[in-house]
């Protein structure tokens, strides 16, 4: 089955109501003793003084900052609704129809700084932390989560399209028989025959990707069959790297 890994955003959506999380509701729950050491040093971090050096934020955060120390009793919300901003606009969940959101269920997984992985789901309280994060006692988040998420993920023997920053690709990235099926979507920016990497965009059109993916309803066992399904929208290509692939979404001015 296709995995679609995605990065959380900064921006999230609260409620005033609700029930708190509940980790026995929560995917991959192997992951909970991990989710509560992080979540615990959060919450005293967010307390502190330092909480804006140590969560690289400024001041105008501080309703953010101080949620996290309210993780427990915070109203949560469902994955499919938590995460606003570019690349979720883009993969407009809340548009998907039934039967792709059946597929989304699976098939989408959301890789948090917080929390490790996530599926929609799942109802998780909103958070301000940044996988770059290096928390006291616990040191850099990527580090962190690393073998925990290569434990729960070591079965996935689909496609893996991987729609992540950087930042969040080094918390887990795969290895062995599933680095020959990992793909990591790229996009690039060509005009008059030069290409520029693009940021802002390049999460749209991840978003969209992902989408393109759910909606088409299937399930390419290959990096080429996978080049040929996002190809019937996007020109793209497809290379080998040495530790898996890439395909590079060429957007054209």
């Amino acid at each position: 089955m296709t995995l679609i890994l995605l990065p959380p955003s900064e921006g999230k959506t609260g409620r005033s109501r609700g029930r708190a999380v509940d980790f026995s509701t929560l995917s991959f729950p192997e992951l909970n003793p991990v989710r509560e050491q992080v979540l615990d040093t959060l919450a005293k971090v967010s307390a502190s003084s330092d909480a804006f050096d140590v969560l690289g934020v400024g001041a105008s955060l501080q309703h953010e900052v101080d949620r996290n120390t309210r993780w427990r009793t915070e109203p949560s919300v469902p994955v499919s609704e938590l995460y606003s901003g570019v690349l979720y606009d883009a993969l407009g969940y809340s548009t998907l129809s039934a039967g792709t959101k059946r597929r989304a269920a699976n098939r989408l997984l959301v890789i948090s700084a917080a929390w490790g992985a996530l599926r929609p789901a799942d109802r998780v309280p909103p958070y301000r932390l940044s996988m770059g994060t290096t928390l006291p006692g616990h040191g850099p988040l990527a580090s962190v989560w690393r073998d925990p998420l290569a434990a729960v993920l070591a079965d996935s023997d689909g496609v893996i399209v991987d729609c992540r920053s950087s930042t969040y690709i080094a918390a887990w990235r795969p290895t062995g028989d599933q680095a020959d099926k990992w793909v990591s979507v790229n996009v690039v920016r060509e005009r008059d025959g030069i290409r520029t990497v693009v940021s802002h965009n390049a999460k749209h059109t991840r978003g969209l990707v992902a989408r393109h993916l759910l909606e088409s309803g299937k399930d390419p066992g290959t990096p080429k069959s996978l080049h040929k399904l996002i190809s019937e929208r996007w020109n793209t290509e497809l290379d080998r790297a040495a530790t898996g692939w890439t395909l590079t979404v060429v957007e054209h001015d």
